[in-house]
Formats: C-alpha cells, structure tokens, sequence
C-alpha cells in the first residue's frame, strides 16, 4: 500500500501557496503560477513551511486521490522553483532542427520542415541541430509537448532514426539476411 499521501510537503521560502474556498491551490513562485482544483472533502494542514493534504475518510477511491493530489502539488512547487526539462536527441541522416523566433523547425524527412509553434509557458532551445530541448514549470505541459514533438518521428528499429529522449535506448531488430 502506498502512503505518498501522507507525506508532507516542503515550501521553499521564495514560493507563496494560497488555498481558496473552493480548494483551488494556487503556487506562485519565480517561475510562474501554476494552479490545481483539489477534490471537495480534502483538507489542509500548514504549519510554517510545511503542508500537509488530509483525506476526509478511508475510502479506496480516496486514498488513491490523496496520493495523487499530495503529488501533483509537490510537483507544482518544483515546478515554480527549478522547472521541468525534457531533451532529445534526433538521429537520422538529413534530419535537423532549428529555432526560429518561437517556432520550432524541424526537417525530418518530409517533404516540408515541420513547425511546432511554442505554447504559453513553454520554451524550446535547440542547442545544436540534432538537440531539442523542452523547459517550462508545469511538468505535464512538458512532457505532452514533448510527446508531440517526438510523434513526428518515432524512433524506428532497424536503424535507429527518429526522436529519442536523452537516456532512452531504442531496441534493434536484424533486419533481412540473404542467402
């Protein structure tokens, strides 16, 4: 059984949480203001810079919400005071990336480059032409813009092309042997 609800989570001191009536938790901190709804019924408990998130029962539903929301917060803080980072690497003959104002350009085999305009809150550096780097503090908003990214070429087996993140390892398959 997981007990990640229980454990408290540490406030740095350059980073401001406020609760509404409406469990709305709110984090401000250098790098923006990140936002989450918290289930009616939860509770919290701060003494100086500590917070606690309190279940209102025992339920199994409810147990498993605690676990979460304790780690979506705890990821909301990290987030405002350090940010989330996702790198990858593109293999494959021809294939670059380049950075144009906001917009990510990438060739990747196609026909056309491909254009990935940046969202709200996140940055993309492209540090050399077969490195693309995603920032920004709100971890999922990270990962999913990564994710589409990476969609327009995933990694394949034979030759190992395409969009890999830093310290994936893409299995091989042999290919066709001749007599």
């Amino acid at each position: 059984m997981s007990r990640i609800g229980l454990k408290p989570i540490d406030i740095p001191e350059k980073v401001d949480i406020s609760i509404d009536e409406k469990n709305v938790v709110t984090v401000k901190g250098p790098n923006g203001t990140l936002s989450q709804n918290v289930p009616a019924g939860f509770t919290f408990d701060r003494e100086d810079s500590v917070l606690s998130l309190v279940r209102p029962d025992e339920e199994k539903n409810t147990r498993a919400m605690h676990g979460l929301f304790r780690t979506l917060i705890a990821n909301m803080i990290e987030g405002v005071t350090n940010g989330y980072s996702k790198k990858m690497h593109i293999e494959g003959t021809g294939y670059r990336a380049s950075k144009q104002g906001n917009t990510l350009v990438m060739n990747l085999g196609y026909s056309h480059p491909v254009n990935m305009v940046d969202p709200e809150g996140i940055t993309t550096e492209v540090p050399d032409d077969r490195t693309i780097i995603v920032k920004g503090a709100d971890k999922q908003q990270v990962g999913n813009y990564a994710a589409n990214i990476r969609k327009w070429r995933l990694p394949e087996p034979y030759k190992g092309k395409g969009i890999i993140y830093e310290g994936e390892h893409v299995r091989r398959k042999e290919g066709k042997t001749g007599k």
